[in-house]
């Protein structure tokens, strides 16, 4: 125990008194510390990273159900000598979604035997329960138990089977469960603790939104999680500026939908009005092929999409945004993108484009709404439909909530357990020094420049939508521009890869960033320092860019301090990156880097017992078993004690009178 000394306790009087409310004698404070130095000395535990989602609802639930193969490990460890192989095929899916799974089961067995089923899976399930629960307190597993069998739960985890004076007492719950037909209830809600208590806490670096079918899926599982938190991607950052009213935001939010063919998402999804849009582009665009406009992976989608209104509406948008970017530009001279008002640098008598100082054909010259005096000035029509995009934005209850999470559990970056993780980049040089920025006068780099944008982010978000110039613009910044730690790229070519054929413009050259920190360790220990953690065994972990795999490239850089774990969870990037992801577990005993091959469906997994095939990769073992001591929890455990410890002196020393 600390010596305090009485100009300490005099000192910190004022807040002893108040913590004496809490712990009021003694007795209950050394109570306290017993407890928490004891739960210093647990084992770590499990943390999952994910990212790169794009709106891959049921790849990304699937991946949260096992745990990134965590569930099927924890089964096969705890039955694996016991029970047959195709009794575990039986029983893992199970966990993973048990209302559907007990549906087929009940299906396949009746009357006897699908009560003796019941009996030995429950049983089975328990064992794998209390597996799973041996890491954590009593107290941590009794609040993961749902109220309904908080009681019952308790008594069959923390008691053993085998014990001879309980044995009959343990196989009579099992059995009343069964027989009072509540056995179904009991299956889904255990299932449901086990999956809590394989995986503690969940990370997601980023890019939720845009090109797979269902992000507002996604976003209702993660509201529902236990224990999570995001960074925020450049995609998110997008939605999160639509979400705000910025006019460049949902035009691009929009383009992309259309692009990909996903206007369930913002129709059903988020109740965005797209029939003005529709409307709109028929009537523009209506004697127009728009053939550079055919939406991606086309094959993939409902057999009733309208490619050919699809493709009308994709250009439409294209060109609104275009102008309203344009006009963000002109508003905030410091953002330094001139180069980009390429709407105003197309020339209609000639059919050219002038990028970068050098001339190009166009592709495309039906520009019906384009006022060459006036390149960036939406059209009456154009107006009206940005207009009521506006307010379908701004005033979708779902999208509003989904964002308010997103703000609440979110950040630029997160430092956690001596982990770095961020989307995509920390700007730097070319010399590797942390690049700079000046906002107001105030020069800002590294971590001040990321605490900046963060700041900003949120203001943007918060303040009042209609200011001028409105703070949301900034939103806009984040997704594009050269200076964003969520962008990490010179340009976005966006209208060069519509409307000009030469190649070479569509190149989006990275940012020094991506070489510097490829190999180089002690770029990897500078940026983990600038973050105030210890690069002996801290990691930066991130996504954004795809690793390609089938290319030979490795997520695991900078001789094994920097983790990039976007390995393609977005269909539209799997031919590219060769797999359907990488996830990231971090547990006790070390880093485990997990490979994913694409997943098939919810309803093979279930019928056929067809998990995702993954591949594992140890990363990094851990000289010694990490415990809670060792993470960011056991500090806030140690200060704690510490307080307590000086309020036990104040008692002793007779500065507190105890509260009995």
């Amino acid at each position: 125990m600390q010596n305090f000394t009485k100009n300490q306790l005099r000192k910190n009087k004022k807040y002893l008194e108040l913590l004496s409310k809490y712990f009021p004698s003694i007795t209950s404070a050394v109570s306290e510390v017993i407890n928490l130095r004891a739960i210093l000395n647990l084992p770590k535990a499990t943390e999952h990273f994910v990212t790169d989602i794009h709106g891959e609802d049921q790849a990304f639930n699937h991946v949260i159900q096992n745990g990134s193969g965590a569930i099927r490990r924890k089964v096969m460890e705890e039955l694996g000598s016991t029970v047959s192989l195709e009794d575990l095929e039986e029983l893992i899916p199970l966990i993973y979604y048990p209302e559907q799974k007990l549906e087929l089961i009940k299906q396949e067995r009746s009357g006897k035997y699908l009560a003796n089923w019941y009996e030995l899976t429950i049983y089975r399930l328990v064992k794998v329960c209390r597996a799973a629960a041996g890491k954590y307190t009593r107290s941590k597993v009794r609040k993961s138990l749902p109220p309904d069998f908080r009681y019952i739960m308790d008594e069959l985890i923390q008691e053993d089977e085998k014990r001879y004076n309980k044995k009959e007492y343990y196989h009579a719950i099992i059995r009343s469960i069964v027989e009072y037909g509540v056995a179904d209830h009991f299956i889904e809600e255990i299932s449901t603790v086990i999956k809590r208590l394989t995986t503690d806490h969940l990370h997601v670096i980023g890019d939720i939104f845009d090109r797979g079918p269902a992000p507002h899926h996604v976003m209702d599982t993660l509201m529902a999680h236990h224990s999570m938190d995001l960074q925020w991607g450049n995609h998110d950052i997008l939605w999160m500026g639509a979400a705000a009213g910025n006019r460049a935001c949902i035009a691009c939010a929009v383009r992309i939908a259309m692009r990909y063919a996903n206007t369930r998402v913002l129709e059903n999804g988020y109740g965005i009005n797209m029939l003005p849009l529709a409307t709109f582009a028929q009537k523009t665009y209506g004697d127009d092929p728009c053939t550079d406009f055919y939406p991606k992976n086309i094959a993939d989608k409902n057999a009733s999409v309208d490619v050919d209104l699809i493709s009308k509406m994709h250009k439409a948008i294209s060109i609104i945004q275009f102008k309203v970017e344009e006009q963000i530009i002109d508003r905030h001279p410091e953002y330094h993108m001139d180069d980009r008002c390429l709407m105003r640098a197309i020339n209609l008598d000639k059919g050219t484009v002038t990028v970068e100082g050098k001339e190009y054909a166009l592709n495309d010259t039906n520009f019906p709404t384009l006022d060459p005096k006036h390149p960036s000035k939406l059209s009456d029509d154009e107006e009206h439909v940005m207009s009521l995009l506006c307010h379908s934005f701004r005033h979708s209850e779902k999208l509003q909530r989904h964002i308010r999470f997103m703000y609440a559990k979110g950040s630029l970056y997160l430092t956690y357990n001596n982990n770095l993780l961020y989307h995509a980049i920390v700007p730097l040089d070319e010399n590797g020094d942390f690049d700079t920025i000046t906002y107001k006068g105030q020069t800002y780099s590294g971590k001040c420049l990321m605490d900046k944008f963060d700041q900003l982010a949120r203001e943007a978000y918060f303040s009042n939508a209609h200011e001028n110039p409105p703070k949301n613009d900034f939103l806009w910044f984040l997704w594009c521009n050269k200076k964003s730690p969520l962008f990490g790229k010179k340009k976005m070519a966006t209208f060069e890869r519509y409307f000009i054929d030469d190649k070479a413009t569509h190149f989006e050259e990275k940012m020094p960033y991506y070489k510097l920190i490829a190999d180089s360790e002690d770029i990897a220990d500078k940026i983990l320092v600038e973050f105030g953690l210890d690069p002996k065994d801290g990691h930066i972990i991130n996504g954004h860019t795809p690793v390609k795999t089938k290319s030979g490239e490795s997520p695991i850089r900078a001789g094994g301090k920097v983790l990039c774990i976007d390995g393609g969870f977005a269909k539209a990037y799997q031919k590219t990156t060769g797999i359907a992801g990488y996830t990231l577990t971090y547990n006790s005993y070390g880093m485990t880097l997990i490979s994913h091959q694409p997943f098939e469906s919810v309803d093979k997994a279930i019928r056929d017992g067809v998990d995702i095939k993954s591949t594992k990769e140890i990363v990094e073992t851990n000289a010694r078993r990490k415990m809670v001591g060792d993470t960011d929890i056991g500090k806030k455990l140690k200060d704690n004690i510490y307080d307590l410890e000086m309020l036990i002196a104040a008692y002793r020393k007779g500065f507190i009178k105890e509260k009995i």
